[in-house]
C-alpha cells in the first residue's frame, strides 16, 4: 500500500501560521480582516483565493500582497506542528511493507520540519515546488510519483484537507481519503473516507 500526503493542514497544521501572517500582511497594507473568515477560504478553496478575494475586495494588488504575506509566513513556518497520530500512521505503512509520499507546493521548509519532527525517513520520496509541477486538482505530480515508483494504483491512496486532493487523487486513478478535522467542507469530491483525525485513518488502511 502506497499513500500520497498532502502537507499544509494534512500532515502539519501550518493554518494558525498561515492565517497569522495573512493577519499581519493585509495590517501592514492598512486593512483589517477576519482572521476565521479568512481561515475558512484557505481551508474551504486556497491560500491563492484568500489572497485574491482579499486583494480584490481592498483595492490591493495580488502579487505584492502576497509577497508580504510569504515575507512574514516563511520564518514562522518552524512553529508549525503535526498533527496527532501523523507518525504513528506514516511508521504503519512503513511497516506493513508500503511507502509514503509527499506532495507540496512547499520547498525545503517542508523537509526541514518533517526532519525536525522525525518524519523525514518514513518518506520515500517528494514532490515540493522546486519541482514547478502544476498545482492540484492536476494530477501531475501524482502522476509523476505513481511512474516513478511503480505504484499499484489499486492500492494507492491520497490524504488531504480539501476537495482539491481527493480531485486530483482520483484524476489519478487512485482512491482519496479527506482529512477535515473541524468538518468545514462542504464534500464534493466524493472520497473513499472521510474523516477528522488520523487514528480513524490508521484504523481504515489497517483493513
Amino acid at each position: 500500500m502506497d499513500i500520497f500526503y498532502d502537507f499544509d493542514g494534512t500532515l502539519f497544521n501550518t493554518y494558525p501560521v498561515m492565517v497569522a501572517a495573512f493577519v499581519d500582511a493585509a495590517q501592514q497594507a492598512g486593512v483589517t480582516v477576519n482572521p476565521h473568515l479568512v481561515y475558512e477560504q484557505m481551508r474551504q478553496h486556497s491560500l491563492g483565493f484568500a489572497i485574491k478575494t482579499t486583494a480584490k475586495a481592498n483595492g490591493l494588488d495580488t502579487n505584492q500582497f502576497k509577497r508580504v504575506f510569504r515575507e512574514i509566513e516563511t520564518p514562522r513556518l518552524i512553529e508549525a506542528q503535526p498533527f496527532s497520530d501523523v507518525k504513528e500512521l506514516l511508521a504503519q505503512i512503513t511497516a506493513q511493507g508500503g511507502h509514503n509520499f509527499l506532495l507540496t507546493h512547499r520547498n525545503q521548509a517542508a523537509i526541514d520540519l518533517l526532519q525536525k519532527y522525525g518524519l523525514r525517513d518514513y518518506f520515500t520520496d517528494f514532490v515540493t515546488g522546486d519541482q514547478d509541477f502544476p498545482r492540484k486538482p492536476n494530477p501531475a505530480s501524482l502522476n509523476y510519483l505513481i511512474t516513478k515508483h511503480h505504484v499499484n494504483q489499486k492500492a494507492a491512496y491520497m490524504i488531504g484537507d480539501r476537495n482539491l486532493d481527493i480531485d486530483a487523487a482520483h484524476h489519478a486513478a487512485i482512491k482519496g481519503i479527506l482529512f477535515d478535522p473541524d468538518q468545514l467542507i462542504d464534500v464534493t469530491s466524493a472520497p473513499e473516507f472521510t474523516t477528522t483525525n488520523f487514528a480513524a485513518i490508521r484504523d481504515y488502511l489497517a483493513k
